[in-house]
């Protein structure tokens, strides 16, 4: 057998390895994309840099035991996470009705990722392998519902999902940092208690231990926040502000007669780390076991996608990534940038096309808070909300500069930024920003700038903790005059968002008439608001109350309701 290069999947490829077992064997449900946007094969790339020995199963059958079994027990432990989304996101629309396509599931089609795929697979790992190694979860679905947590889809307050799984060890964030230790730990039979990043089970209230600052923090018992929605905000204020690697405290909760135990997050990455993590040798295809079974949509947009830094300044209520990425900005160096461009080169289906240069907001690139990195996230204050903070040294600069380097490099015929970018952001850069928008429209997009106001109306913004209106009008401005002789013209893409807690139809008609009157369009992309886990959002829309100041806010929780607020904007299209 030749020697395919991927992380193996199958038994002939670890025969192939020399390898008589494994070490470590990740459960996805994705499929197995070695590319550096899909988790398990990091997470799987940084363990067989380390000298582990690796498998991975992806989208196993929950009802057979041939996908689980098939490449034996591992050594140290099992690695389970739903993959890119949460499954119950992934399988629902906004309105509870089941999505028929998948994207990261070969052929399309929504018929292999499993409702709560966390505990299913933990469930079907315990099915077949009784009393195996320790089962560890991880991922967003993991990560996200690591404590007591309101679940839209059983319309219900469920307890951690590390309970319900099953399993032992939850590693939650983003966790290469935390999986390499615990890797450690486990090989040596040593005490994970020190191990940042993780949670545990425990019998007993745990003792303080001198690693970790003090004191720890009790949160209130999940019997007490599954009747009382006041305790329920209390607990998930004191989860979100303990959410900073450099502040947060360690965390425990009473979840039945045992303790869920959250140690401090682990540390972000260096710049030299998230390097190392983004150029190691990932295939960019996917694996030939699953590549046969039909071709994977996602591959499309990320196999020649550049990721240049992590993590988001932004902290919008709705938005899971403060809770799971991290608030804290870590970017790459534009040398680390340059050389996995140039490697695309070496791959046979490289076209010269670059398709994204990004992160979860495009322009935070190069941006970052030396107050922050130093003494962690501000208590009482953010960085962007309600306008950036002036120690935020924002700065468009050196991402034009990256731009430009990839753009000169041979083999390369065009560099597009498909990511999000922040207006408030170009606005608040009267130095760089009109240049950085002037780039992006003359060189790095399709006709098309993807921008995402929400809304329009101050008290839905504020909730959101969006930029106000007049921060879009201002930048509608600057686009406007930048445009005015560009042949062919840009388009902007407006991202909106209908039944948000606080929103009602009233609000919907107001935004449909900034939209006709100031847009100059109805907006095509027009979501309803998904309650997903553990978001300030969801809170909202659970409680019925705005958590900074208690006041009871209209929560729009019908379906029909949430459809009439949708078609107040879309309908306005016809």
């Amino acid at each position: 057998m030749k020697k395919s290069g991927f992380i193996p999947s199958i038994i002939d490829e670890i025969r192939h390895l020399g390898w008589k077992d494994l070490d470590i064997i990740l459960v996805s449900g994705d499929t197995y994309i070695d590319s550096s946007y899909i988790g398990a094969a990091v997470i799987g790339r940084i363990l067989l840099n380390a000298g582990y020995r690796v498998g991975i199963i992806a989208q196993p059958d929950v009802k057979s035991e041939v996908d689980i079994t098939r490449l034996g027990e591992p050594r140290l432990f099992w690695g389970v996470t739903s993959g890119s989304l949460d499954s119950m996101v992934a399988n629902y629309t906004a309105l509870g009705k089941r999505r028929k396509n998948d994207d990261l599931t070969p052929g399309g089609l929504n018929t292999k990722r499993p409702d709560r795929a966390v505990i299913a697979y933990a469930n079907l790992i315990r099915r077949y392998f009784k009393q195996t190694v320790p089962i560890v979860l991880g991922g967003i679905e993991a990560s996200l519902r690591r404590i007591s947590h309101y679940d839209a889809w059983s319309d219900s307050v469920r307890r951690s999902i590390l309970f319900d799984a099953k399993a032992d060890i939850l590693v939650y964030g983003m966790g290469e940092k935390s999986v390499l230790q615990l890797a450690e730990k486990l090989e040596k039979k040593e005490s994970l208690e020190a191990v940042r990043g993780i949670c545990y089970i425990s019998r007993q209230v745990p003792e303080p231990v001198p690693f970790f600052p003090g004191p720890d923090i009790r949160l209130p018992d999940h019997a007490v926040v599954i009747k009382d929605k006041d305790q329920l905000a209390r607990m998930f204020s004191i989860f979100y502000d303990n959410a900073d690697p450099v502040r947060g405290k360690r965390l425990y909760q009473r979840q039945d007669t045992r303790y869920l135990v959250q140690n401090p997050p682990q540390f972000t990455l260096s710049t030299e780390e998230l390097n190392n993590v983004f150029e190691l040798p990932y295939k960019r295809e996917v694996h030939p076991f699953y590549g046969k079974q039909g071709h994977v949509k996602a591959l499309d947009t990320i196999q020649f996608s550049l990721t240049t830094h992590r993590g988001c300044y932004g902290e919008c209520r709705f938005c899971a990534i403060s809770v799971h990425q991290g608030q804290h900005v870590v970017s790459r160096s534009e040398a680390s940038v340059l050389r996995e461009a140039a490697r695309f080169r070496l791959h046979p289906d490289f076209k010269g096309i670059v398709a994204d240069v990004g992160g979860p907001t495009a322009n935070m690139y190069g941006i970052e808070c030396k107050i922050k990195k130093a003494k962690g996230a501000c208590p009482d204050k953010s960085c962007l909300f309600p306008k950036p903070c002036r120690h935020l040294p924002v700065d468009h600069s050196r991402q034009i500069r990256l731009l430009e380097s990839l753009s000169r490099l041979d083999g390369i015929r065009k560099v597009f930024v498909a990511s999000g970018i922040r207006y408030d952001l170009i606005l608040e850069d009267r130095k760089s920003g009109p240049a950085y928008l002037k780039k992006l429209m003359d060189n790095h997009i399709s006709g098309q700038l993807k921008i995402a106001p929400e809304h329009i109306q101050p008290s839905v913004l504020s909730l959101m903790g969006k930029p106000d209106g007049n921060c879009l009008e201002a930048f509608l401005q600057l686009f406007r005059r930048q445009n005015r002789n560009k042949r062919p013209p840009v388009f902007l893409t407006y991202y909106l968002m209908a039944a948000h807690p606080g929103c009602t139809l009233e609000d919907m008609k107001q935004l449909r008439k900034f939209a006709g009157k100031t847009l100059r369009i109805y907006p095509e992309q027009v979501q309803i608001f998904t309650p997903s886990p553990s978001t300030f959002s969801t809170l909202m829309y659970y409680t019925g109350k705005n958590p900074s100041t208690g006041r009871k806010i209209f929560v729009e929780k019908k379906t029909a309701g949430k459809q009439k607020q949708k078609e107040m904007i879309s309908k306005g299209r016809r």
